[in-house]
């Protein structure tokens, strides 16, 4: 990684420390543990080769509103490794083996799963080092990839928005940009609560049907082909038009900053759950809050994962896992709507202030000298 010199906003909070390693299999890699007043850190691992550090400053200050929100006893941190995530399995262990050596020490973070990351991942981590969330259910983990934590949180939250009538559930149409882990599982929880997903997306392209892709149909193939691109039930579409489709509902499930100043204008849901993290630039939520657009921010909407990471971390099982998250998920998303109808505030701003709120009150409690 050579981006030893990047600057990244630093202010009460955070970060507390920013980490750079060159790990011994030849890649290097960043650990940022943002704030840790509520506890040690949770955060998942990336694996791109193209990761920077802000990005993955950004993505830690995310994660500390985020666990503040659901009330978890966890601060933020996330971590960095700049290596391809398409790796032979072997060399992928050797990656995961030594960067989990390099941050034994760093015992105010616990590392997860992320983009290019799995479940196997962090058993490799949690087998050197001991210390690891979303590891397979072989070693008594709750795999929340496997299991769909986040997209079930997401399906939780649009339930949530339906019984507050801001949006109807039943017969929501929903698009799905990011077809992958968190994608699929929303596509499957939300289908199961009457929504209608119409188009769905992965790296390779898209496909669409404005009456309703076949879910079972369409995560069968996405399965033995390992793409959406070809789904007989769907009409092919260019991959970035579905974010401007008409719909009730839009999930953007993948990259960060996929919905910017340039292209936000063009969504025409009514609602947007951020499933990605930082899917949206500041530019871009404002834009679609000055529309009526109501977005969700991703420290709120996709916290299932990290919900039922610290479930795993403290010994909860898979069922009291999701009986959590969705208690949790309730109570922040009624928040947010309380928040931001009752202060005119945007639902970034709505969330921060949430967080604010218990950050503020750890601090205190905090040795300041």
């Amino acid at each position: 990684m050579t981006e030893r010199s990047a600057s990244w906003t630093v202010d009460e909070l955070g970060p507390a420390k920013v980490i750079f390693l060159h790990l011994a299999s030849g890649y290097d890699a960043i650990v940022v543990v943002d704030n840790v007043a509520l506890g040690p850190a949770i955060g998942g691992v990336r694996m791109r080769p193209d990761v920077t550090a802000s990005e993955v400053a950004r993505l830690a200050r995310a994660m500390t509103v985020k666990n503040a929100v659901a009330g978890l006893p966890h601060g933020g941190g996330k971590s960095g490794i700049a290596a391809p995530p398409d790796l032979a399995p072997a060399d992928h262990e050797r990656v995961m083996r030594a960067f989990a050596r390099a941050i034994e020490q760093l015992t105010e973070y616990i590392p997860g799963p992320d983009m290019g990351t799995t479940e196997t991942s962090m058993a490799y981590v949690y087998d050197e080092i001991g210390r690891a969330v979303g590891v397979p259910g072989a070693l008594g983990g709750v795999p929340l990839d496997e299991l769909g934590a986040t997209g079930f949180g997401l399906a939780i939250c649009a339930e949530v928005l339906s019984e507050a009538k801001i949006i109807e559930l039943a017969g929501a149409r929903v698009i799905i940009q990011g077809f992958g882990a968190v994608g699929s599982a929303a596509a499957r929880a939300i289908g199961e609560r009457g929504g209608v997903v119409t188009a769905v997306s992965d790296i390779r392209g898209a496909t669409w049907d404005p009456a309703g892709l076949d879910l079972a149909a369409l995560l069968t193939y996405k399965q033995s082909s390992g793409s959406v691109v070809g789904f007989p039930g769907g009409a092919a579409v260019p991959r970035d038009d579905i974010l401007g489709f008409d719909c009730d509902i839009l999930i953007p499930a993948a990259q960060p900053d996929v919905l910017t100043a340039d292209n936000a204008a063009k969504v025409s849901a009514r609602v947007v759950l951020e499933g990605a993290n930082i899917p949206a630039t500041p530019e871009a939520e404002e834009e679609m809050a000055g529309r009526g657009v109501l977005c969700v921010p991703d420290v709120i909407a996709n916290a299932g994962g990290v919900i039922c990471a610290a479930a795993e971390h403290r010994g909860a099982g898979r069922t009291e896992a999701f009986a959590e998250i969705e208690e949790k998920m309730r109570a922040s998303v009624a928040e947010l709507i309380d928040r931001e109808q009752r202060g005119a505030l945007t639902p970034r701003a709505a969330a921060v202030s949430m967080a604010d709120t218990r950050l503020g009150a750890a601090r205190a409690l905090r040795r300041r000298f």
